[in-house]
């Protein structure tokens, strides 16, 4: 099946969570309010505002929210008309009084009705409109959930929380001229169904899905598994009996032909939900006795306990059953955890994965002990192809791997042989050893005695094979240390020919990458290079599909590539003035054999600054465009926003790039300047080179998602969106060592430059980020206060020493690079920080480094400085924020503290020299809040509130 996703603002976190929650629970259950934590007199509000948002299509997990009556506007916003409401925030007298809503202009741009996802068949005749619903309520959050190695369950529906899904699947025939035939609506669902797992039948006759309803208790039901004739849309559950249900804590069901599926199931036999001893049957002891070296990295919501690991086998232990679409059923094999299914392209069999004890309280479950077997189809077993054991050790060195048989696969070019990779080194990406990592293949059932054969080996890590034939495939490896990346050619069915190298670059250098080789899919439901012949020419031709980055932006493009010689023809490249186009799929590969070019058939998407994405067939020898889709532009209010990507120049010569937004009708030489709000997220590397080369295209559409940066320029703000900041060390150097100074030489760079051309306020600017952005913004704070006015930080993480065995690029540990650990944290810097500063954080934030605690410990040393200060702990959000109450909220402090310290931002705000002071009035629940974070060891009776420095109001 092919699904359609884009995602915008690279630079940003994905504020859409993978999973969302069933409808609501009963209304009787009243949210908890946002944990608000003042240091200061002023009011001031979070903000929260990842630029990210879905490119081809909305992804599946984006769940934008209500249809809301004032979407529309002129298609203009007057700045200075959008500041002068920011009056309203004057009034601190509600502050903390429960979930806010953020001012109409942004509100309605949240509340646009989502697009919906797009599925094709297999025989590229027919589209799915996946349909989807807006923002989930809190209430779906506040279900219960269980956190078990590294996974978090819905115990009522028995599959991850959080889960999103469709709310309904339309239909379309793609007729001969390439445009859609009228909607069948898939019907006979029941009322409130919630689908998930929409795939297609081999043969395309066929939808599978699952799905949930909510009952009497607001509690959403298990999973039930449907089936849907595609000719008429008429659907019925897969299942004759009501009692089995899907088990999709890992893998749900997959075709293993085209009228039968395997699907994990709860077992019948399950019983009871296991019960927590009262009494514990002794302490809780871990032991290293045998010395071993174990350096992990802070993963979260691990085992703790004999319960814990009772209640992961309870809910993850499935029972596989294969199931015909003519009713018949049959359980095969034994109830266990199974982790993946993959038939074979013959469906002759299936490669089947399941984890099993001993468990660990140290690692994740992916790391568990790891158990590969190849049965038949029936269920019958045919060999255990390995069985790993826990991998606790395995380094933190990135490029370290785990010991053993790792990414056992079919390959997609043959009917039943298996392909694997196997470590030279340990795993230990520190040790050097060549070769590092060797490629076996064998079939499906060797004869006796016959070993696997060596397909290749490679002196760095192991990245992936494209399948083609026997004369060609495409093997890529790569190396972290020095970003380099290589691709070989070789010939998997004749010995005789040498793997040759293709490529060989470092993946830093966009302006170098040829593209990736375009895939078609076969008869056996697989994906392989496609092959292109031309009229008259016996030359060896794949296409490659490229991002086509230049120093003037992306231009994508499609290159007939002749493999032999290496010669380039390009048959196809994006508009370079107007538009921003991007090969979405092959369409034409119905057939078995090589495509003819002159018959080629592709899926575009096409989009501009001003006009949204839509998808369009292109067809050869003529490439003209059929437009398929006509979504309506999301937010028309901002239809004629200005975006600029603009180029300068960091002290030490390194280029940077940004994207400015300025609002729509907005002219610098009448409007003078305005405030400004910079959002960015640091990034590695290892050339000077590569960190001044321009990444994306002034041509794309601005995705605004709901809790973008964005949102501002209908508040009349400027936008610096992404925003390079590349911390570069060369050779041998750390790029870490020098944080710092390169962070704050990139940022005054940044500011420079939107101060010299005018649309910037040069004491109105704010800077924020989530997540590294977030411990971005801090350091800025700290390191550079005379560049911003005002700060915003979400769900980030602020003291290093907390994260001991690494951190995002970094693979020293704190014992390793103390000085380094030590200098980055801002938290080191906590006494420096002067200007206001706003912490978000979801109170469940399970991303490694982001634990919620680096927010709470942050902001009490801030208050233990006197800093202008305000935390925001959203209850039951995780890392990105997904309740449309939270997002709102959110949305509302930000807009507000933009007001507070930028909009009407003095030049001494948040300094020493303020000497006025008054106190706080504080609610009920702030009152317990201030008492359970401020530390000091006394008791919330004992609690003594502070006074706290009174900032002059100023008008706009």
């Amino acid at each position: 099946m092919l699904r359609l996703h884009k995602v915008y603002h690279r630079l940003s976190l994905l504020h859409f969570s993978p999973l969302s929650l069933p409808s609501s629970l009963s209304s009787s259950l009243s949210p908890p309010l946002p944990r608000l934590s003042l240091r200061h007199t002023h009011r001031f509000s979070l903000p929260s505002m990842a630029t990210s948002r879905p490119r081809n299509l909305a992804p599946i997990t984006a769940l934008p929210a209500e249809d809301s009556a004032a979407a529309a506007s002129n298609g203009t916003v007057s700045s200075s008309a959008a500041i002068t409401t920011f009056a309203d925030y004057e009034d601190d007298s509600s502050l903390g009084a429960g979930y806010r809503v953020p001012p109409p202009e942004i509100k309605d741009i949240v509340d646009a009705p989502p697009v919906p996802s797009l599925s094709f068949s297999p025989l590229r005749d027919k589209i799915l409109f996946l349909k989807r619903r807006a923002l989930p309520p809190l209430s779906e959050l506040a279900r219960p959930e269980e956190k078990l190695a590294g996974v978090r369950i819905d115990g009522k529906s028995n599959c991850r929380s959080r889960m999103s899904f469709y709310t309904g699947i339309g239909i379309h025939r793609i007729l001969p001229d390439d445009t859609l035939g009228p909607e069948t609506e898939v019907h006979g669902l029941p009322e409130g169904a919630k689908i998930n797992f929409v795939t297609w039948s081999p043969d395309g006759r066929h939808l599978s899905f699952s799905i949930r309803v909510n009952q009497e208790d607001g509690d959403s039901s298990k999973f039930t598994v449907w089936i849907a004739d595609v000719e008429t849309g008429m659907a019925r559950p897969l299942f004759q009996s009501p009692d089995i249900h899907l088990n999709a804590v890992f893998e749900n069901y997959v075709w293993v032909d085209n009228f039968s599926l395997l699907v994990c199931t709860i077992p019948l036999s399950r019983g009871a939900l296991p019960k927590k001893p009262l009494v514990p049957s002794g302490p809780k002891i871990q032991s290293n006795e045998e010395k071993n070296i174990i350096q992990v990295r802070t993963f979260q919501d691990l085992l703790k306990d004999e319960y814990d690991e009772d209640l992961f086998d309870y809910y993850a232990r499935s029972q596989l059953v294969l199931a015909s679409l003519d009713g018949a059923t049959k359980e095969i094999g034994p109830p266990a955890v199974y982790t993946s299914m993959d038939p074979s392209p013959d469906h002759k069999y299936v490669l089947i994965s399941s984890i099993h004890r001993p468990y660990s309280f140290t690692v994740p479950c992916g790391r568990f002990p790891k158990k590969v077997e190849l049965w038949r189809a029936d269920g019958k077993l045919v060999r255990e192809l390995c069985d790993l054991p826990l991998a606790e050790d395995i380094p933190i060195a990135f490029n370290s791997v785990r010991r053993g048989k790792r990414s056992i696969n079919w390959r997609s070019d043959k009917p039943s042989s298996l392909y694997w990779v196997e470590t030279q080194d340990g795993g230990d990406a520190k040790v050097e050893v060549s070769p590092r990592d060797i490629i076996y293949t064998e079939p499906a059932e060797p004869l006796d005695g016959e070993q696997p054969a060596i397909l290749h080996k490679l002196d760095l890590r192991y990245g992936g094979i494209s399948w083609c034939d026997d004369s060609l495939a495409l093997v890529y490896e790569s190396w972290y240390k020095t970003r380099r990346i290589r691709t070989w050619v070789i010939s998997p069915g004749a010995d005789d020919v040498a793997p040759r190298i293709l490529f060989d670059r470092s993946s830093e250098d966009v302006y170098s990458d040829p593209g990736s080789p375009m895939l078609r899919r076969t008869q056996a439901g697989t994906y392989v290079i496609a092959r292109i012949k031309k009229e008259n020419d016996e030359g060896r031709y794949i296409i490659l599909n490229g991002s086509g980055a230049t120093p003037e932006g992306n231009i994508p493009f499609l290159d007939l590539f002749d493999i032999n010689s290496g010669k380039k023809e390009r048959i196809w490249e994006s508009d370079k003035e107007r538009y921003y186009e991007t090969v979405v799929a092959l369409m034409s590969d119905q057939e078995e054999g090589d495509l003819h070019l002159d018959l080629l058939k592709i899926l575009i998407s096409k989009e501009s600054k001003t006009e949204n994405t839509q998808y369009h067939f292109v067809r050869w020898p003529d490439k003209k465009l059929v437009q398929i889709t006509s979504f309506p532009h999301p937010y028309p209010q901002l239809e004629s926003l200005q975006k600029e990507m603009i180029r300068y120049q960091r002290k030490d010569g390194v280029q940077l790039t940004a994207t400015l937004y300025l609002p729509p009708g907005y002219n610098p030489s009448t409007d003078g300047p305005l405030p400004c709000l910079v959002w960015s997220y640091p990034g590695e590397f290892k050339s000077k080179e590569a960190a001044g080369q321009v990444r994306g295209s002034p041509n794309e559409f601005p995705g605004i998602g709901p809790t973008s940066a964005l949102l501002w320029l209908a508040r009349g703000f400027a936008i610096l969106s992404g925003p390079t900041i590349p911390i570069i060390g060369e050779g041998d150097e750390e790029a870490n060592d020098r944080y710092v100074e390169q962070l704050v030489a990139s940022a005054e760079a940044a500011v420079e430059e939107v101060i010299r051309r005018g649309v910037a306020h040069p004491k109105k600017i704010a800077v924020g980020g989530h997540s590294y952005g977030a411990f971005m913004t801090a350091n800025l704070l700290a390191h550079a206060p005379h560049l911003f006015c005002c700060g915003i930080a979400r769900s980030g993480a602020y003291n290093r020493t907390l994260t001991p065995f690494g951190f995002q690029n970094e693979d020293r540990t704190l014992w390793e690079a103390t000085n380094t650990y030590v200098e980055m944290s801002p938290f080191m810097s906590a006494n420096k920080i002067k200007k206001p500063i706003l912490l978000i954080h979801g109170e469940e934030d399970n991303n490694s480094g982001t634990l919620t605690m680096q927010s709470d410990r942050f902001f009490t040393a801030l208050k233990g400085h006197g800093a202008l200060c305000r935390l925001v702990i959203l209850p039951y959000e995780s890392h990105g924020y997904t309740a449309r109450e939270s997002i709102m909220h959110v949305l509302w402090e930000t807009d507000r503290w933009l007001y507070k310290y930028c909009v009407s931002s003095s030049s001494d705000a948040g300094s020493d020299s303020v000497k006025e002071k008054e106190s706080i009035e504080t609610t009920d629940a702030e009152k317990k809040v201030v008492a359970t974070s401020g530390g000091g060891g006394k008791e919330e009776s004992d609690i003594e509130y502070d006074e706290v420095h009174s900032l002059p109001r100023s008008s706009l």
